[in-house]
């Protein structure tokens, strides 16, 4: 009897306490809230929601990326919660980028001790200027000849090795670094934001663009192609000490705004960091062997086998050649619409085949992929060509006397001779993109030809300008020869 009576007593002790702590539940209901309670810009402040934390893919499950690269420059503080960071920079200001090694200890240890390739490029952050980068480009070199959009402060550097500024390639710089010394690289954008922007009545809105870092570690022909690692930020570039005036106003303008809506825009960052993105749709440094010069001994150049040098390739555009095939797999086809800038419709592509994206009529990959993706699509799918505007045909001078120095026993030259000539297309019809096309045909950089003659009328020399160019016929043949300037390393091209 003695354990029964001590059970009413232990449900009445259980039943007091559950009492207590429901009225304790209740007890701040009603209540307002005090100084020490939560708020949930509270939260948001919290590290967690950050940049340093944004800036990390989702689904990483608190993946540490092998590199990190810090642009020494503060964000702007008029940027959204949610929305990617935005940086101003000066034009032609040096800005310094840290080359940071995340790697954990035994993380890829085929690269420790050894050089990585970074290229760094300055590219559009709006699709419309991504669709016609290659124009963009060649306005901006046609108004500023001699200047470059992106390049490299050496003596301010730290660390790189082998750096590099391809004469043709305005956007792009690249170096070898290694991941285990201190490497600062320190760069200089030269183009503004507003010199790609429609002009209409003054105070236009610049367009930012991105930077980007992709880094490769070497293959087993000792070339840098493995891609490790890529990360971009967004930019924009005003004129030397706009990004000053452009930061302090933003910073006004925010002081100004009401506490709870400073709380929608994120604080301004010292530096900025590169956030994780995939890697430049482009096949490229293939080769890190300087490129061939002049041949001195027979005064011609090397014709090169192919489309020349990848040293001396021209601005990245969409390749002719890469047509989708039909015996491509999904994961070819991916590839073949990453390569050709279409990445936003992989997810909708993912088990399509080349067979099954081949046959897509121009409705469907209209409607599935809207008006003007879905045109480029279907063309590119076509593998349509743009007929060239002019189409030369070049041969060198010493080739042509090889060829005829076999003779019969009667002097004449051998029935069999013939010449070999060089295909050169012409858009722009201008004497820089016909030096650049010579000079990519040969193997040679644009700088080491000084200039184009055209021979004329009893042997005469005739500068060839842009209206000379113009006015050439339509498949024209010209047989090159070289003369060496007395004042330089350069030379001359005579088309006769």
């Amino acid at each position: 009897m003695a354990w029964a009576l001590k059970l009413p007593l232990t449900d009445e002790v259980i039943e007091s306490g559950l009492v207590q702590d429901f009225d304790a539940s209740l007890s701040g209901i009603g209540q307002e809230l005090g100084a020490g309670a939560y708020s949930m810009s509270d939260v948001l402040a919290l590290p967690i929601f950050k940049q340093e934390e944004s800036n990390l893919p989702p689904d990483t499950d608190n993946k540490i990326l092998p590199f990190q690269y810090v642009l020494c420059a503060s964000t702007s503080p008029a940027v959204k919660l949610h929305d990617e960071t935005l940086t101003y920079l000066n034009q032609g200001q040096s800005y310094e980028i840290r080359m940071i090694d995340n790697r954990k200890i035994g993380e890829l240890p085929e690269i420790t001790g050894k050089m990585v390739k970074s290229i760094i490029r300055v590219v559009f952050h709006d699709r419309r200027l991504q669709y016609t980068e290659h124009q963009q480009l060649e306005g901006w070199r046609w108004n500023r000849p001699g200047d470059r959009i992106l390049d490299l402060d050496i003596p301010m550097s730290v660390g790189i090795i082998d750096p590099r500024a391809n004469p043709t390639q305005l956007n792009t710089v690249e170096f070898l670094w290694d991941p285990s010394k201190r490497t600062s690289v320190f760069i200089q954008v030269h183009c503004i934001s507003t010199e790609f922007t429609m002009r209409k009545h003054g105070g236009e809105k610049g367009v930012p663009f991105r930077i980007q870092i992709d880094t490769f570690k070497e293959n087993e022909n000792e070339e840098y192609t493995e891609h490790l690692h890529s990360a971009s930020c967004q930019v924009k570039v005003f004129k030397p000490k706009g990004a000053d005036r452009k930061q302090k106003t933003d910073r006004e303008k925010m002081e100004k705004r009401a506490p709870q809506e400073k709380e929608k825009y994120q604080p301004s960052y010292e530096t900025t960091i590169l956030t994780e993105c995939s890697p430049w749709p482009e096949v490229t440094y293939v080769n890190n062997s300087p490129s061939p010069g002049f041949n001195s001994t027979h005064n011609s150049f090397p014709v090169a086998e192919g489309n020349g040098s990848p040293n001396h390739q021209p601005e990245p555009v969409i390749q002719a050649a890469d047509n989708l095939l039909p015996t491509a797999t999904p994961q070819d086809a991916q590839q073949w619409l990453h390569r050709n800038r279409f990445s936003p419709f992989c997810r909708l592509f993912t088990n399509f085949s080349g067979a099954d994206l081949l046959k897509l009529t121009r409705e469907d990959v209209i409607q599935i992929c809207g008006p003007a993706d879905g045109i480029r699509l279907f063309n590119a799918l076509k593998g349509r060509v743009v007929r060239p505007r002019l189409t030369i045909y070049v041969c060198q001078e010493s080739q042509q006397a090889r060829e005829q120095q076999p003779k019969h026993e009667n002097g004449d030259a051998a029935a069999n001779t013939f010449f070999v000539y060089h295909a050169i297309y012409l858009e722009e019809l201008t004497a820089a993109e016909l030096t650049e096309k010579i000079a990519q045909l040969f193997n040679i950089s644009p700088r080491q030809i000084n200039q184009i003659f055209k021979q004329g009328p009893t042997g005469i020399h005739v500068l060839v300008s842009d209206e000379m160019i113009q006015n050439f016929q339509d498949e024209v043949c010209f047989v090159l020869d070289t003369m060496k300037d007395e004042t330089n390393d350069g030379y001359h091209i005579i088309l006769k």
